[in-house]
């Protein structure tokens, strides 16, 4: 009875095609995100009076760093055989549309970029790194999940097999059995962390102290990931002896950085609220200095 409970997973990647252009929905899910993400940011900035001019550098600077940064993180930590030992993979670096894109590298590349936006934007406009980072990963959560629901469309990084009746059959990739739905539970998790996070943003902000949303989504979110990865196929040959596959080993700097990030908040108290200069006060004239022509 519970066999017919299993989901037999046959839909196509592609959403449609003219000529060689193809529309994928991984494509499709992957842009969504950051365009929710940027109304998500603009609605943050206008409500704390932010330039909405700066978002236009912040939105190039996301695309930019996601897509390079991931790009290199798959090739550097998961297919170094391939992509450095030869001139045919390395030249395929720089071409990402050949698949291969890893979430940790992605955000190392991201953590930069948003150090170079603040100190090239915030200090004039009264923000710093913590203030952006701890109101842009409550729209990171929601766009992580979107990837995760094009992961599950590509038919790819699915879990092991399961007796669980909400089991997915993967028939694209010739499976037969049904599997763990990983990208699903990682969609699910990162959705309520964004609720969670957006929750406090609106409720708590002005009783939390900068750096403790941004040390709370590095904990929870790669706390999530290295607990679902023991769940999940390996994705690269040499995953298969390993205690902790590659996903796990780098959560985990991401999962203590986080922890020192939210104690460091505690431990330093600054206001989450964005700064504003104290407007300058007119002394008021003495009678002595008062002069008439």
């Amino acid at each position: 009875m519970l066999d017919l409970l299993y989901i037999n997973w046959n839909v196509s990647p592609e959403i449609f095609h003219i000529g060689p252009l193809e529309i994928r929905w991984y494509s499709l899910l992957f842009v969504s995100g950051f365009i929710i993400g940027w109304f998500i940011v603009r609605w943050f900035f206008r409500r704390e009076g932010v330039p909405e001019s700066l978002l236009d550098p912040l939105l190039y600077t996301l695309l930019i760093c996601t897509i390079v940064g991931a790009r290199l993180g798959h090739c550097l930590f998961y297919q170094p055989d391939y992509y450095l030992t030869s001139w045919e993979g390395f030249l395929e670096i720089f071409m990402p549309w050949k698949g291969g894109l890893a979430s940790h590298g992605g955000t190392i590349a991201l953590l930069f970029g948003m150090w170079w936006y603040t100190n090239k934007y915030g200090k004039k406009n009264g923000f710093d790194f913590l203030w952006l980072v701890d109101r842009l990963v409550i729209p990171i959560c929601f766009a992580a999940a979107l990837i995760r629901l094009g992961n599950l469309f590509n038919s790819e990084i699915y879990g092991d097999v399961t007796t669980l009746p909400w089991g997915f059959v993967f028939e694209r990739n010739g499976e037969t059995e049904p599997k763990h739905p990983t990208q699903l539970y990682e969609a699910l998790s990162y959705t309520i962390l964004g609720f969670v996070l957006l929750w406090m943003y609106l409720k708590k902000l002005d009783k939390l102290n900068r750096g403790t949303i941004f040390g709370l989504f590095f904990t929870v979110l790669f706390g999530m990931r290295f607990l679902i990865e023991f769940i999940k196929e390996p994705q690269v040959g040499f995953e298969q002896d390993m205690v902790l596959n590659m996903g796990q080993l780098l959560s985990i700097p991401f999962i203590v950085g986080g922890l020192v990030v939210m104690i460091w908040s505690i431990l330093r108290g600054k206001p989450s609220a964005i700064d504003r200069p104290e407007p300058l006060r007119k002394e008021p004239s003495k009678p002595g200095n008062v002069h008439t022509l």
